[in-house]
């Protein structure tokens, strides 16, 4: 049950996340920092790209994956056209990863210790989907302070 309602979140927000970043004027301005503002919008779509396919795509779902983390925060300029595709390709690897788990691993021990401590796959999804949607919420604000 949990993970049904939890593939319907995941969708409709990372469609929220390709509109956001559909909605840029320029790709200049998705890498725009400003005043107290630390991150760009660009910044954060790939942070939210690598952490959802290091987490769920690459650990829960099987899918071949190498996290840069660092280039998430510090690269700039990827094109709009190749962050639109990511997250095509995003939402794909999401859905397959959570339609593909045996609802009884829900309750199970996430395969590894995050946080320094032991969690469920229930526990660390739900996080998930709480991280992403803090970053998404950042993401919308820089666009309207920013975007012309």
């Amino acid at each position: 049950m949990l993970l049904t309602q939890l593939i319907q979140l995941f969708e409709r927000d990372i469609d929220r996340l390709y509109k956001e970043i559909e909605a840029y004027s320029d790709e200049d301005t998705l890498w725009k920092t400003d005043h107290k503002i630390n991150n760009s919008a660009g910044n954060l779509c790939l942070h939210l790209l690598g952490n959802l396919q290091a987490f769920v795509g690459h650990e829960l779902g099987g899918f071949n994956y190498e996290r840069d983390r660092e280039f998430e925060f510090a690269g700039k300029n990827v094109p709009k056209s190749k962050l639109l595709a990511d997250i095509i390709n995003l939402k794909r690897i999401m859905i397959s990863s959570l339609e593909g788990m045996d609802e009884s691993l829900i309750t199970k021990n996430y395969p590894k210790e995050i946080f320094g401590k032991p969690m469920t796959n229930e526990f660390f999804l739900i996080h998930l989907y709480g991280h992403f949607n803090y970053h998404l919420g950042q993401i919308n604000y820089h666009r309207r302070l920013l975007n012309n």
